[in-house]
């Protein structure tokens, strides 16, 4: 098993090297070059001092030149310099992916608390007046587009209920209790999460039709075991390992999802950092928050490959 970690972890590098190579192809040739926007707010400047900028900052390069640069710098550990925010990249990153992992992590525990006791009880009744009530709100939370359902929620708990806080955020040098904490939580947490919550429900709803006429279901029933042991230790167990490459695979989904749900409620997380670099052309934040989203993206495939062999006993790693 250690072996196999290691060996996943190792082909983690070309493949996050991979998405950084598109990315930085993909900003470069991006309208609104730094120096432009430079020139643009200085148009006094001389071409001599231009030309000195594009040496200092390796503009006059190649682009592969320029990649290697900047890749070489992150390996030492430095991330460069925010234009927006005037202080080192690395120093804005740890309170913002703190805030991220907050949110995102709380919609995933939202999303399996809710999804998966949902999804099992509409298998074992189905076709019930709960089973078609459930379906429905599945379909909605799908078909929901997550902007929509973050401003109906500020307009409704917030502008007419006066109940939560319509966005922001509550600093993390304050000392405040967990009812602030929940208040500003909420809301950001459900939107994240309503997808995933219900596209999860469908899925474990399909997995528990399809497990509950095995023949080893009925085999457990046969022998007198109790219906909930039956549907727990049988049943819930083998519906739960295809549910795990889908949460691993959704992982991306709410980190892209994050981007928009923190911009609508101002959330100072690495989505509204991405979206704030990209609006105002600060690139070394935004390679350094697709730097960090790549890994992590892939670090989480590669627990979904590890909680394959503690879910499936007969997953065996070569």
């Amino acid at each position: 098993m250690s072996q196999y970690i290691l060996r996943r972890f190792l082909q983690m590098i070309p493949t996050v090297l991979i998405i950084t190579v598109a990315v930085f192809w993909m900003l470069k040739l991006a309208p609104g070059d730094p120096l432009d926007l430079l020139l643009a707010g200085n148009p006094d400047i001389s071409a001599e001092h231009v030309e000195h900028i594009k040496k200092l900052y390796g503009y006059d390069r190649p682009i592969y030149e320029q990649y290697g640069r900047w890749l070489w710098h992150v390996v030492q550990g430095n991330l460069f310099y925010s234009r927006i925010y005037h202080r080192p990249v690395l120093s804005i990153i740890p309170d913002r992916l703190l805030n991220t992992l907050v949110l995102t992590g709380s919609s995933l525990l939202l999303s399996l608390l809710v999804a998966i006791p949902i999804g099992v009880y509409t298998a074992l009744r189905q076709y019930s007046l709960l089973d078609y009530l459930f379906s429905f709100l599945s379909f909605f939370g799908i078909a929901m587009p997550v902007f929509w359902f973050g401003l109906i929620l500020i307009l409704l708990l917030s502008v007419q209920l006066k109940l939560l806080p319509p966005g922001g955020h509550y600093s993390l040098e304050q000392d405040v209790g967990v009812f602030t904490v929940l208040r500003y939580s909420i809301m950001p947490v459900i939107v994240l999460s309503l997808f995933s919550m219900a596209s999860w429900m469908r899925y474990m709803r399909s997995g528990m039709l399809e497990v509950i006429h095995e023949d080893y279901v009925r085999t457990a029933r046969a022998k007198g075991l109790a219906e909930g042991r039956v549907v727990v230790r049988h049943a819930l167990k083998n519906a739960l390992i295809p549910m795990v490459t889908l949460i691993a695979l959704s992982i991306p989904g709410l980190i892209s999802g994050a981007v928009l749900t923190e911009t609508i409620f101002s959330w100072p997380g690495m989505g509204r950092l991405i979206y704030d670099s990209l609006i105002n052309n600060d690139f070394n934040i935004a390679m350094a928050v697709f730097l960090i989203f790549a890994f992590l993206v892939a670090l989480f495939n590669l627990a979904a490959d590890i909680l394959y062999a503690f879910i499936d006993p007969r997953v065996v790693y070569t």
